[in-house]
C-alpha cells in the first residue's frame, strides 16, 4: 500500500542570514530583533558581551551588531575577542555615543561600519546585508 500525505511538500529555502545582536539595553534588542526578522534575518540577541562569548560552541552568526557602551565589555573590546576566534565575521557597532575617534578605534578592532543609534532603521539593514555580502560564510 503506497500512503499518499496530505501535505504537500514544501518546497526548500534558502537559509536565512544570522545575525547576533548584543545591547544590553533590553527595549533596543528587541526592537532591533523585530526590524530584522522583519527584513528576513533569523537574529539572536545577548544583553551582554559576556552572556555572548559565554554561548560556547554554536553554530556562528553571519554578522554581529554590537553596542558600543556596555557596562561589562565595550563593543570595541568585544569585537576584538570575537576576531580572535572568527576573523571572517563581519561586525558592526551601533552607538548613541558617538565621538570623534570612535570610527578610528572601531576600525583597528576589525569594525568596518559604525551606525548611530536613532538612524539606526535602514542604515543599519543595508549595512548588514553589505557585510554579509562582502564577507560569505565559507
Amino acid at each position: 500500500m503506497i500512503e499518499v500525505s496530505s501535505h504537500p511538500a514544501r518546497p526548500s529555502s534558502p537559509a536565512r542570514p544570522t545575525v547576533f545582536v548584543v545591547d544590553d539595553d533590553a527595549a533596543v534588542l528587541g526592537s532591533l530583533r523585530f526590524l530584522l526578522e522583519t527584513d528576513g534575518f533569523a537574529v539572536r540577541t545577548f544583553r551582554s558581551g559576556t552572556a555572548l562569548l559565554n554561548i560556547g560552541s554554536t553554530a556562528g552568526p553571519d554578522c554581529y551588531v554590537i553596542d558600543y557602551k556596555m557596562p561589562d565589555i565595550n563593543g570595541i573590546e568585544l569585537a576584538g575577542r570575537l576576531r580572535k576566534s572568527d576573523r571572517h565575521v563581519p561586525v558592526i557597532l551601533i552607538t548613541g555615543y558617538p565621538d570623534e575617534n570612535i570610527s578610528a578605534r572601531a576600525a583597528t578592532a576589525g569594525i568596518k561600519d559604525v551606525v548611530l543609534k536613532p538612524l539606526l532603521d535602514e542604515n543599519l539593514v543595508k549595512c548588514i546585508r553589505h557585510a554579509i555580502q562582502d564577507h560569505p560564510r565559507a
